[in-house]
C-alpha cells in the first residue's frame, strides 16, 4: 500500500448525518483539502441507527482534537517501509544508521507485528514484541524499543493513529538493571604502557602513523581520523575541532562517484555527542606539524594532480583514505612486534581505559571520547582492573616527552567538558 501523507492534511471537514446503508446504519466523513480536492470516507456496518450516531460523535470529536486518522486500514508493514524510505533514509547522516533501523524493521519487527493494522496495535502487542525479542537479544531489544517510539511518534504527527501504543511500555525488568552493554577490558585486549611505545615508535616508519597517534593518544575512532583535516587544527591554543566522519552518504548511488570514492564522502559524525573540542598532546602536535610539511612538497611535486582537500591522513595525491586503509599495515605492525593481536578499536579503549585509571572525571572522559552518555563510558570502559601495571618511574620520561608540560596545560573550555582538566595527566 502507497502511502500518500498530504491526505493527512486536510484544511476542512464535514460530516454527513447517518443514513441507512445496505440494511445497516452509516455515515460519510468529508474532507477538504487546500487545493480545493475533497475526500470522502464511509462510515458503515453499524446495526443500528444510536450505534452508528455514537460513532459519527466520536469522529466528530477526533476530527476537532486534529486525531482523526485517514488511513484507518493501513498495515504495520506498509507504514514501517514508508517510514524508513521517506522519512528516516532522508533524515540520518550516514548509511550505517539508516541500514541499522532498516535492519531492525525488516528482521524483527515486520515478521512479528507487519499483518496488524496500525489503529489495531496496542500496548500488549508491543510489551509482547519486546518481551520476545529480549530473549533474543538485549541489545538487539533496546534497538527495537528505540525503532517502535520514534516511528510510532512518527505515526501520531501523520494522522496514521490516534495516540502511540509504545508510550509506557518498558522493556522487561531484567534489562533494566544493567541499561547499557557491558564490556570488560582486560590485558587481553588493551596494549600496557609499554606495548603503547613500542607501537608509536614502529609507526614512525609504517603509512598508518598519524592514524595511530590519533587513536591511542587522542581517541578517535577510524572514520573520525580519516576526515581530520588541517583547518580542524586550531594552531594557537593546540586544539582539534572533531567534526566530521568520512563514509557513505544516504541517498547517494555509486555510479555517481569517481572510483573509490563512494564511501569517502563526508557525512555527519555518530551523534551530537561526537562534535567536540580535543587538546592536542604536544607529542601528535609535532607529529601534525610534520605531516604538513609532507603534505605541502606532495603539493608542490604533483601540483597538476594533487587534490588539495586538507586531510592529514592522505595519500601522496592529497586523497582521502578509505576507513579500512590502516588495517594491512596495523596488523603488521602488531606482528612485527610481536604486540598483542588486537582490534582497532581497542587501541581507543586503551585510550579511555587510561583515563579511567588515572581518576579522569567519568564525565569528562565521555566528552572527551564523543559519547552521548556518561553511562556508556562507565559501562563499556569501566572495568579497569589490571589495565597498566604500575610503572610510572619507567614511564615518566616518555610521559615528559608526549603529553604538555605543566606551564602549557591546556584546558578545555567549560562548555565542551564539564570539569577542568590537565592533559598531562592523560597518560599518568
Amino acid at each position: 500500500m502507497k502511502l500518500d501523507l498530504r491526505l493527512q492534511q486536510y484544511v476542512e471537514w464535514e460530516v454527513k448525518s447517518v443514513i441507512p446503508i445496505k440494511g445497516k446504519f452509516g455515515y460519510r466523513v468529508i474532507l477538504k483539502y487546500m487545493d480545493g480536492s475533497e475526500r470522502s470516507q464511509q462510515k458503515a456496518g453499524f446495526k443500528t441507527v444510536k450505534e452508528a450516531n455514537a460513532a459519527r460523535e466520536k469522529t466528530i470529536g477526533e476530527l476537532y482534537a486534529g486525531t482523526y486518522v485517514v488511513y484507518a486500514n493501513v498495515q504495520v508493514k506498509d507504514f514501517m517501509e514508508h517510514w524508513i524510505e521517506e522519512d528516516i533514509k532522508n533524515r540520518v547522516k550516514s548509511n550505517e544508521t539508516y541500514e541499522t533501523f532498516a535492519g531492525i524493521v525488516y528482521r524483527h519487527i515486520i515478521p512479528v507485528l507487519g499483518g496488524k493494522k496500525m489503529v489495531d496495535i496496542n500496548r500488549g502487542d508491543i510489551q509482547k514484541l519486546y518481551n520476545e525479542k529480549t530473549e533474543y537479544s538485549i541489545s538487539v531489544a533496546r534497538l527495537v524499543k528505540t525503532v517502535m517510539n520514534i516511528s510510532m511518534r512518527y505515526a501520531v504527527e501523520k494522522k496514521i493513529i490516534a495516540e502511540s501504543p509504545a508510550v509506557g511500555v518498558n522493556l522487561p525488568k531484567k534489562v533494566d538493571k544493567k541499561p547499557y552493554h557491558t564490556r570488560n577490558i582486560d590485558t587481553q585486549k588493551t596494549l600496557n604502557m609499554e606495548q603503547i611505545l613500542i607501537l608509536l615508535e614502529a609507526s614512525r616508519n609504517s603509512p598508518i602513523h598519524m592514524q595511530v597517534l590519533f587513536n591511542v593518544l587522542m581517541g578517535l575512532r577510524r572514520r573520525e581520523i580519516n576526515g581530520v583535516k588541517y583547518t580542524d587544527i586550531d594552531y594557537i591554543n593546540r586544539t582539534l575541532r572533531v567534526q566530521r566522519q568520512l563514509g557513505k552518504k544516504i541517498n547517494t548511488k555509486k555510479e555517481d562517484f569517481d572510483p573509490k570514492t563512494y564511501t569517502k564522502q563526508e557525512v555527519g559524525l555518530k551523534t551530537l555527542s561526537s562534535y567536540r573540542e580535543l587538546p592536542i598532546p604536544d607529542y601528535v602536535f609535532e607529529a601534525i606539524l610534520e605531516q604538513r610539511k609532507i603534505y605541502e612538497k606532495n603539493r608542490r611535486r604533483r601540483s597538476g594532480a594533487f587534490h588539495d582537500l586538507e586531510y592529514i591522513c592522505c595519500s601522496s595525491y592529497g586523497l582521502p583514505r578509505s576507513k579500512d586503509f590502516h588495517w594491512k599495515h596495523y596488523k603488521k605492525l602488531l606482528m612485527d612486534h610481536d604486540l598483542p593481536n588486537i582490534r582497532w578499536h581497542d587501541l581507543r579503549s586503551t585510550f579511555c581505559t587510561l583515563l579511567l585509571k588515572n581518576d579522569f572525571n567519568p564525565k569528562a572522559v565521555s566528552k572527551l571520547m564523543g559519547h552521548a552518555k556518561e553511562l556508556i563510558t562507565m559501562d563499556v570502559y569501566g572495568d579497569k582492573r589490571g589495565i597498566i601495571a604500575d610503572c610510572l618511574d619507567e614511564l615518566q620520561p616518555f610521559i615528559d616527552d608526549v603529553m604538555p608540560k605543566e606551564e602549557d596545560e591546556i584546558l578545555m573550555n567549560s562548555e565542551v567538558l564539564d570539569t577542568v582538566i590537565p592533559v598531562e595527566n592523560y597518560l599518568l
